[in-house]
């Protein structure tokens, strides 16, 4: 039985179907923008490798980070223990992030800072005597990870959950920010979608504990850019109503916006912010949930007296090591004029598309690129032509997008959205 074989009668795939897994690609290798098929094929990780190699694979400061740490510890556990990397790491973000976000909590996945912001806000409310306040509101086309309680605040209908409806917490769902990130803002809550939120938080505010969202960019749950200045206003009102604001940056932290982080282009600062992926520039695993002190010391007064979460290899050293060395590049390189460059010309060379049969959307904002159908995508064509073109893209949905490391030289990206207009010509 060849590796292929095994794989496809023994391994189960992210969304993918164990009796018909489609097309598979074997990588040996991965370098910089590059992965390498057992053939020697190469082809550009148009994804970052699900958006987190935002410095491209094999970044020689983070490996040099991760292989001293591993040659002094690679793991210890985090209760009542502590260590250089974690404490680096931390001091490092705090210095990125906006004053007010110092209490970092670290995990070990993005679905996993999802469920600590959420337990953190039900404990906070439950502290300040609001017992009831167990529920979250959130809005349509949200995607939040795959663990059960952030499966509660996906899209129900339309997002990758939607089976489990029935067994999950029933939430609260506002509709999606409708007016879009290039727009020009309304005030009329009709029209920008905010008095639903308005009634919503008058009417049961005393069962949600929290607003949780993307900000600005919804990420699996369709690509969509939506108004900075929808979450300045949604903020207000959860203030007034004592209701935490958590935003969910675990797509678009570290630059993918253009922004270090999405909340920038609103100037607004949650209570609970959940990052991962490019935290380590997905090198390893790592997440981190970060609040803010009010919160935390609310939390440390209630009854419990302890945040009630702690994972096995929650700030683990090696993962902590990559962290702070993925953060040191963003400090070190104009990872802002690489992130418009791309921007720039994915806006010019995706620009075609607009004019093939089946287009109804061609958008980019930083190093996102989408062109929207106006049907169903099948993956697995583009998968098959990925050692064709010699670029890796996955589809989902109706979006044939790309989310490329900052490092992508122009000749790469065009290699990139040649590739992404040809699908589209193809299926035209």
């Amino acid at each position: 039985m060849t590796p292929l074989e095994f794989d496809a009668r023994h391994l189960w795939h992210p969304y993918t179907n164990v009796l018909e897994p489609g097309p598979m690609h074997l990588i040996t290798g991965a370098d910089g923008v590059w992965l390498t098929a057992e053939d020697g094929t190469q082809m550009i990780d148009a994804m970052s490798s699900w958006w987190c190699a935002v410095h491209g694979h094999r970044h020689p400061a983070i490996i040099a980070a991760m292989q001293a740490q591993l040659d002094q510890m690679p793991h210890v556990m985090f209760g009542g223990l502590t260590h250089s990397p974690a404490i680096e790491l931390g001091r490092q973000l705090i210095r990125l992030l906006p004053n007010g976000l110092d209490r970092i909590f670290y995990s070990d996945s993005g679905s996993v800072a999802i469920e600590v912001a959420l337990k953190m806000a039900v404990q906070y409310q439950m502290a300040q005597g609001h017992k009831g306040r167990t529920q979250f509101a959130t809005i349509r086309g949200g995607y939040h990870g795959d663990t059960w309680k952030a499966m509660s605040v996906c899209d129900p209908v339309n997002g990758m959950h939607g089976m489990f409806a029935g067994a999950l917490s029933v939430q609260h769902f506002l509709p999606r920010p409708n007016i879009a990130f290039d727009q020009e803002w309304s005030e009329d809550g009709d029209l920008n979608g905010l008095n639903a939120l308005e009634q919503l938080l008058e009417a049961k505010a005393d069962q949600i504990a929290g607003l949780i969202l993307e900000p600005v960019v919804q990420g699996a749950g369709g690509m969509y850019f939506y108004h900075p200045t929808w979450l300045k206003r949604a903020h207000e009102m959860c203030k007034a109503h004592d209701v935490l604001v958590i935003f969910d940056e675990i797509a678009t932290g570290f630059g993918r916006t253009g922004r270090l982080f999405a909340l920038h282009h609103a100037d607004v600062v949650p209570d609970l912010l959940c990052l991962g992926k490019a935290l380590t520039g997905g090198h390893i695993t790592l997440a981190a949930t970060v609040t803010t002190e009010p919160v935390a010391r609310r939390i440390g007064e209630s009854e419990a007296g302890v945040m009630m979460h702690g994972p096995t290899y929650m700030a683990n050293p090696l993962a902590c090591a990559a962290g702070a060395a993925s953060l040191e590049q963003l400090s070190v390189r104009d990872w802002r004029s690489e992130v418009a460059d791309i921007a720039a010309q994915m806006t010019q060379e995706l620009a075609p598309a607009r004019d093939f049969p089946g287009v109804a959307d061609v958008r980019v904002l930083g190093a996102i690129g989408v062109i929207e159908m106006e049907g169903w995508v099948d993956p697995s064509v583009a998968h098959g032509l990925a050692l064709e073109t010699g670029v890796w893209l996955r589809p989902f949905a109706r979006n044939i997008y790309c989310m490329p490391p900052y490092i992508i030289s122009p000749d790469e990206l065009s290699r990139v959205t040649s590739a992404m207009v040809s699908l589209v010509r193809g299926m035209s």
